[in-house]
């Protein structure tokens, strides 16, 4: 589920292969929409498909001329984007 609140988008429950085709096209609307944060604080599980998700959003804010950044980014989302070598590519909301 994505909560919208001011200029953030936060994400409760799991983001896995199973959920993540849900989000797609409301995610992709709300990052072209403005610049946004992207909060995972509340994320319970995570995969793969997370780290996709999270790249198509950027991809969509970006290409509308906005910032996308992540904050609460969850341990094991951090290692995997780690071991795929793709971490440095997170906008990570300092």
């Amino acid at each position: 589920m994505i909560r919208v609140e001011g200029d953030t988008l936060r994400l409760e429950g799991g983001l896995t292969m199973a959920t993540a085709g849900a989000l797609l096209a409301e995610g992709r609307s709300l990052a072209a929409a403005g610049d946004c944060v992207l909060d995972l604080s509340a994320v319970s599980a995570a995969d793969s498909a997370a780290l996709a998700l999270i790249f198509d959003w950027l991809r969509c804010a970006r290409a509308a001329g906005h910032q996308l950044k992540v904050r609460g980014l969850p341990a094991g989302l951090a290692s995997l984007a780690a071991l795929y070598g793709v971490d440095a590519l997170l906008p990570l909301d300092a």
